[in-house]
């Protein structure tokens, strides 16, 4: 009987106490902070993107001057500034976030406080904004467009740089540059626009001109919006794979769909600050003839249009690209039971 154990416990073998497993949060892919934080992140690439988009603003300001220059006072000159006024109103609006973005990066690093950085981001936008309207009061023309165009290009920038203040710093990166892409894009576009419109069936008749036109736009914003899906999507990636942790986390698709769709809300946003700040100019241009009437509603209502297909191609292409770098779904429970040791 001595040689009996004194308990159960003792007769059992010892085991191995497990270590504890620290549990880390879920990682965003597109760089947010761990859900629950309340952290802010950074954009990378925000310099290069805030050089290319203030050299694309700068390039549309220059154009724009030398489009009012050249045409005779007064009529054309109005008519011209309507036409390139939404071209310079995104190009302010992209250059506001890009440049906010690189400007707030360092402060991200050294600080949690969103609005710190939403206060820095605005006003980073201001000077943006103030320095654009600088320079068209200095160059352009003194004319009756030249106060409005000023005005709302730095409206525009100021509402960038309050756009990239979001928290999820990497989904306004992503959207900037598709939607810098996208701006870029429809310039270059232009070129093929006349051939497009002979191979959809632009003939001698004005029907026949409306309807190859009406093709031709649906094909630019086709594009524009497969586009822009396919940047923000390579943004988020790439900045996943910059940032220092773990590979195998989760990812979250609702910053693919926002960075998708962001271009598109980037353009209507657009178009609210043209139909609200330059009204004015739009009234004016309206109001020349019976003819640019009829242009000023159909390039407004082309924009808008431009503008849904960009946000819904863009983000179900975004989506479709997240989708396919999915793979089957891993198996992390346990073996069955009858592996372990019988006790």
């Amino acid at each position: 009987m001595s040689n009996q154990p004194s308990s159960s416990t003792a007769a059992e073998p010892d085991q191995p106490t497990a270590a504890p497993v620290e549990e880390t949060a879920p990682v965003d892919l597109a760089g947010a902070a761990p859900e629950g934080t309340g952290r802010v992140t950074f954009a990378p690439g925000a310099v290069v993107l805030a050089l290319v988009a203030v050299g694309w603003l700068a390039a549309m300001l220059w154009s724009t001057r030398a489009a009012i220059h050249s045409a005779e006072a007064g009529v054309t000159a109005i008519s011209l500034s309507a036409y390139a006024l939404p071209g310079v109103i995104s190009a302010a609006l992209v250059a506001g976030a890009a440049v906010a973005l690189a400007a707030t990066n360092p402060l991200t690093r050294r600080t949690e406080r969103a609005t710190l950085r939403f206060l820095a981001a605005v006003g980073t936008g201001l000077l943006v904004g103030l320095a654009a309207a600088l320079a068209i009061n200095l160059t352009y023309a003194d004319n009756a467009t030249t106060n409005t165009i000023a005005g709302t290009t730095a409206a525009a920038a100021i509402i960038g740089g309050a756009v990239a203040g979001a928290r999820n710093a990497r989904v306004v990166g992503a959207s900037a540059a598709a939607a810098l892409t996208v701006l870029i894009f429809v310039v270059a576009f232009s070129r093929a626009r006349d051939p497009l419109s002979d191979l959809f069936g632009a003939g001698d008749t004005q029907e026949s001109v409306l309807s190859a036109a009406k093709w031709v736009s649906r094909t630019e914003s086709l594009l524009a919006g497969l586009l822009a899906g396919l940047v923000a999507f390579g943004y988020l990636t790439w900045s996943r794979r910059r940032a220092r942790r773990d590979p195998a986390a989760p990812p979250r698709w609702p910053a693919y769909l926002v960075a998708g769709a962001g271009p598109g809300l980037l353009l209507l946003l657009t178009e609210v600050i043209i139909r609200v700040g330059g009204r004015t100019l739009l009234d004016l241009a309206a109001a020349l003839s019976d003819a640019d009437e009829v242009a000023q509603s159909a390039l407004g209502t082309s924009r808008v249009d431009n503008g849904i297909w960009v946000l819904f191609v863009g983000a179900l292409t975004t989506l479709i690209a997240f989708g396919r770098t999915l793979g089957p779904a891993g198996v992390d429970e346990a073996e069955p039971a009858e592996d372990e040791p019988a006790r």
